[in-house]
């Protein structure tokens, strides 16, 4: 039998309390795994922060930080400032600093709240893993751009460490972005795989034209010190 939720459910708690109810971001009531069954009305999902706030309209820097801040949380928007995401403690830490920057340095206004969705709770989690893939899928598009660039430098025989080095120095950053997308991908999007499928094709291209700039490395050499 369902426990009723309270009203009272959806007014700010205190820092203390959103944490005790958190507890384990990896545990049985994590949104992760709360978010995996029914999300049919009636039932109350996985618990979320919730952040509704309001910046003065200039500068509008200030609105365009605030945006920058909730997009690297990983944050969706419920309507016009107002921000949500799965309850873990790293993210309730993070909605409070920012919660108080708006209101401390900005001069606005910010509530945070612990809520639970009573009906709805499959489009607010459909958003966010939306949100997800898309990101997921950008990792994918420019996985794509690099292998383009490797096989037009193989067909023009661009072997050399300069290139080798600057594909190296782009891979790397594509993985560093792809784990904060996974960082913030609480809820497991599918989109997951497919960009992991990339970077993994992408790291397989780069070994193959590493192993193409040694041998014309090695072989350039041979003929120079033949030439002594």
């Amino acid at each position: 039998m369902m426990t009723p939720v309270s009203p009272c459910s959806l007014l700010p708690l205190p820092y203390e309390v959103v944490e005790k109810q958190i507890g384990n971001p990896g545990g049985a009531n994590s949104p992760r795994a709360r978010t995996r069954g029914s999300t049919s009305a009636g039932d109350v999902g996985a618990p979320w922060l919730v952040l509704v706030y309001r910046v003065p309209s200039e500068p509008t820097r200030l609105r365009a930080a605030v945006w920058r801040r909730l997009k690297a949380l990983g944050a969706i928007y419920l309507q016009n400032s107002v921000a949500a995401m799965p309850s873990t403690v790293g993210g309730a830490r993070a909605f409070r600093a920012l919660r108080n920057e708006i209101v401390e340095e900005m001069g606005g206004t910010a509530l945070l709240l612990a809520s639970e969705a009573l009906v709805g709770e499959a489009d607010i989690v459909a958003s966010f893993n939306a949100a997800r893939d898309e990101e997921y899928q950008e990792i994918v598009d420019r996985c794509q751009a690099f292998l383009d660039r490797i096989e037009k430098e193989t067909a023009e025989k661009r072997f050399t460490y300069v290139e080798l080095e600057e594909n190296d120095e782009d891979l790397t950053k594509l993985r560093r972005w792809f784990d904060k997308v996974r960082g913030r991908d609480v809820l497991g999007s599918d989109g997951a795989r497919h960009a992991e499928d990339a970077l993994t094709e992408c790291t397989q291209a780069l070994n193959g034209f590493a192993d193409r700039v040694y041998e014309v490395d090695t072989a350039t050499n041979s003929v120079l010190r033949g030439r002594r």
